[in-house]
């Protein structure tokens, strides 16, 4: 299922989300026209962290705005530009920045735990990402997203509930990541770190204080 869009569009321009789409895609295209140790400057190396000093934790933020390529940073920049700015709006300018970095770390941590003596550089704003995803199954179950759903040769464009579509991406994340453990070493895609980032985008909505309602009921939202 790939979600097109959803037809509950935040009622304030999501600067932030759009913010963090540009700076992703200036660092990519900085990343394209860089040597290979650019990548290895700024990319998480499990066997390099030392948590007794700050310079090998900060690949834990910088990680999260590499791509390992196209088709990574624009799956990555599609769903934040689908579900970031009703998220964004729900948790205001001031703390969204920072529970999508937070959501990005705690996914980066995730990976990590699975393979500390790994030398296979980490990056991606997945975690970060999926912690926005998180978030929005929290905060928005029953928006209709507008979804491609492939049959084959064919394909058909459904409007769906969020909670299906989230749903149904962390049920993959969840026993894809479960089937990578015994390859953890060999590289490929880092499902923990999208499991831990959803994780806590969905524990911190949670616990956010219920101060709005649902778009769909006509309630004010008090951002």
């Amino acid at each position: 299922m790939l979600p097109i869009r959803d037809h509950q569009r935040a009622s304030k321009t999501p600067i932030l989300t759009y913010l963090i789409i540009v700076v992703n895609i200036l660092v990519f295209l900085i990343e394209l026209a860089s040597p290979d140790d650019f990548i290895f400057q700024y990319a998480l190396i499990p066997v390099l962290v030392n948590f007794g000093s700050l310079q090998t934790l900060t690949p834990f933020i910088t990680s999260q705005f590499l791509h390992a390529g196209f088709l990574h940073i624009i799956s990555n920049m599609w769903f934040l530009n689908i579900f970031g700015d009703n998220v964004e709006e729900r948790f205001g300018k001031l703390l969204y920045l920072p529970i999508y970095l937070i959501s990005g770390v705690v996914g980066a941590v995730s990976q990590y735990l699975l393979s500390p003596g790994s030398d296979i550089p980490m990056l991606g704003a997945s975690g970060a990402v999926a912690g926005v995803l998180g978030a929005y199954l929290v905060f928005f179950p029953r928006h209709t997203v507008e979804t491609l759903i492939p049959f084959g040769f064919f394909s058909q464009i459904v409007n769906l509930p969020a909670s299906v579509i989230l749903i149904y991406w962390f049920v993959i994340q969840f026993f894809s990541g479960v089937g990578s453990i015994a390859v953890a070493q060999v590289g490929g895609v880092a499902w923990f770190a999208h499991i831990g980032g959803f994780a806590t985008g969905w524990l911190i909505a949670k616990v956010f204080p219920n101060k709005v309602g649902d778009v769909e009921k006509g309630e004010i939202l008090d951002i």
